[in-house]
């Protein structure tokens, strides 16, 4: 598997797809609190994995999985987690859209399925 993609989980299981779009300046804070996330979220019970990639115009995505939709319920509720999405709001995006998925069918190439 190339480097930087997550390994592809036995589907079914659920993904939460984060597309931002960053406002400028506070580049070091918001990078700590990025990576800060993204690790914890690795540690919670139900998390499979995640990838994550922004351009240099400030678009991001970053797509977790998660075994059961409860479990990333609970992710959503977790104090950090609260208190990023806090600051997310007031400090670093201009706009973002969250969307929940059930994955019921992933392949990975060249070869497909």
């Amino acid at each position: 598997m190339p480097a930087g993609f997550a390994a592809t989980p036995e589907p079914p299981y659920y993904a939460a797809i984060f597309t931002s779009r960053r406002n400028a300046g506070d580049d070091d804070g918001y990078a700590a609190m990025a990576e800060s996330m993204m690790a914890l979220a690795l540690r919670q019970p139900g998390c499979l994995g995640a990838e994550t990639a922004r351009d240099a115009a400030g678009l991001g995505i970053t797509v977790s999985y998660w075994d059961t939709h409860a479990s990333l319920l609970a992710w959503k509720q977790v104090a950090a987690h609260l208190l990023a999405q806090c600051l997310g709001k007031e400090r670093w995006y201009a706009h973002y859209e969250l969307r929940i998925a059930k994955v019921e069918r992933a392949y990975g190439g060249p070869a497909g399925r």
